[in-house]
């Protein structure tokens, strides 16, 4: 088995090589995909998402963040606290922008702080997965940690542009999605 640094370095790689127009095809179709789910699961009101960095050449969120903030839905996204070492929630349903901050970071203008207990579904970055649902992401474990903090059961949803791996290394604090949204597929795990 493959370790997970190793996979880190390959899907990074991987990710380089995509050009700037497949990104926004990619991105686009899943985009597509994660809206007619939406349409499939009304009851979903309030979503976290992740907020893409070009230089990780991660999916575009900034389309479906618009589309489902005109649509009226109740969006949060996550700044890193690293006094605590943790994610803080952000509600960003009404905010007007985004400014990148000195590590191209995209920061919301005018996103408050907020309590995470509305949260219904939560859209996880990542760079690989398996076909269990078990996903690798950067390295830091925030997003583990902040799943693991939220008193309430969520949705876990993952946004990739490849297919998934047979099998990735698994930790005890390893929380798995529930699905992943890749152009032209949509993978949903047993767990």
């Amino acid at each position: 088995m493959i370790d997970k640094e190793a996979l880190r370095l390959s899907y990074r790689k991987k990710r380089r090589e995509l050009s700037t127009q497949q990104i926004r095809d990619f991105s686009a179709d899943i985009t597509e995909k994660f809206l007619g789910f939406l349409e499939e699961n009304r009851a979903i009101q309030h979503i976290h998402l992740f907020l893409p960095i070009d230089r990780f050449h991660e999916v575009d969120t900034f389309p479906l963040f618009y589309t489902l903030q005109e649509r009226g839905y109740f969006l949060y996204t996550s700044q890193v606290n690293k006094e605590k070492d943790q994610l803080d929630t952000l509600d960003i349903s009404k905010i007007k922008g985004f400014e990148a901050d000195a590590w191209g970071i995209p920061l919301p203008v005018g996103g408050r702080p907020c309590a995470a207990h509305d949260i219904q579904l939560v859209l996880i970055p990542l760079l690989a997965y398996d076909v269990n649902g078990f996903r690798i992401g950067y390295g830091k474990g925030y997003y583990d940690k902040y799943l693991a903090s939220l008193e309430q059961e969520v949705l876990k949803v993952g946004l990739s542009f490849f297919l998934p791996e047979p099998v990735i290394p698994v930790e005890p604090h390893d929380i798995p999605l529930d699905v992943c949204f890749i152009p032209h597929q949509v993978f949903h795990f047993n767990n």
